[in-house]
């Protein structure tokens, strides 16, 4: 399962450890560590980057959007899926 995370960019939304706000300083050092060690995808085209998105790989993901935004497609297509699975079970 793919997630939008802004601008055409998707991501595996089963390899997401975390969905954060990128303005803490905590946040801005773990995105710094991860540049010097090659570790950084930059999914903002450009633009400021508003979420920091850990994956179980390692690798930090940046996007332009909001932390909520993503979470609620992430939400969203957890949803899909469970009403799918109700209605095969439904139809049995």
């Amino acid at each position: 399962m793919f997630i939008n995370i802004g601008f055409g960019n998707f991501i595996n939304a089963q390899q997401i450890i975390s969905i954060s706000r990128s303005d803490s300083a905590p946040m801005k050092r773990l995105v710094q560590t991860a540049k010097e060690n090659g570790n950084v995808i930059d999914a903002t085209q450009g633009r400021k980057t508003k979420t920091i998105l850990v994956m179980t790989s390692g690798h930090i993901v940046l996007s332009a959007l909001l932390p909520d935004t993503i979470a609620n497609r992430f939400e969203g297509k957890n949803t899909c899926i469970d009403d799918i699975r109700k209605e095969e079970y439904e139809n049995e």
